[in-house]
């Protein structure tokens, strides 16, 4: 696959020739989507929870006897029927994340690649260029017109990261941390070519 190589002034560079089993493949929405609910299962916090009958706090009398009252028999004003009673089966603190296949995500990540590059939204960079100002980076993206764009580099350097923070629609990322959710999240998938010979090396 040749791609057409831009320096980080929009200016083009040469060309190159990526590899057709990473960015060539057919891509399979299925395996995305798994890859996704998974990721954002993953992050979710699961420190949601509601207190039950027995953790809310009140007495353990009986609130009236039994029979000769004329109203239905109860135990507990603390339980789920009573304005101050606890939750039947309500939240608890828990995990949400589980396993997927190694191999699934794997694919989900060559399926995001590879769709990016089949709908002509994907941008090969020669390097970052190492800007310290967030106005600098600012007006290289906005050479580009990207609105919203994830570059993947194979080592983000700090002092960028920090300049390219307050970009909006702008996200940094090393080749280890690139995944599914992120890119599919962006408009723009940007790779340096330090970037593809890590992702060569991540999904050899």
């Amino acid at each position: 696959m040749k791609f057409d190589i831009y320096d980080f002034d929009a200016k083009a560079a040469g060309s190159t020739d990526l590899p057709e089993d990473i960015f060539g493949i057919a891509p399979r929405p299925d395996i995305m989507a798994r890859v996704v609910h998974w990721q954002l299962s993953k992050r979710r916090s699961g420190n949601h929870k509601a207190k039950g009958m027995g953790e809310v706090s009140g007495t353990t009398r009986k609130p009236f006897k039994q029979k000769g009252t004329g109203n239905a028999r109860q135990g507990s004003l603390r339980a789920p029927q009573f304005r101050t009673g606890g939750v039947v089966h309500g939240p608890v603190v828990r995990d949400h994340g589980y396993n997927l296949n190694k191999k699934v995500r794997r694919l989900g990540l060559l399926s995001a690649l590879s769709q990016k590059a089949a709908d002509g939204k994907l941008v090969v960079l020669d390097a970052v260029a190492a800007l310290e100002k967030t106005k600098d980076v600012a007006a290289r993206v906005k050479k580009f017109g990207w609105s919203s764009a994830l570059i993947v580099d194979a080592a983000v350097d700090q002092k960028f990261l920090a300049a390219s923070r307050n970009v909006h629609g702008l996200d940094i990322l090393p080749v280890i941390g690139a995944n599914v959710y992120d890119i599919l999240q962006h408009d723009i998938l940007v790779i340096t070519q330090a970037g593809i010979d890590g992702l060569k090396e991540r999904l050899a």
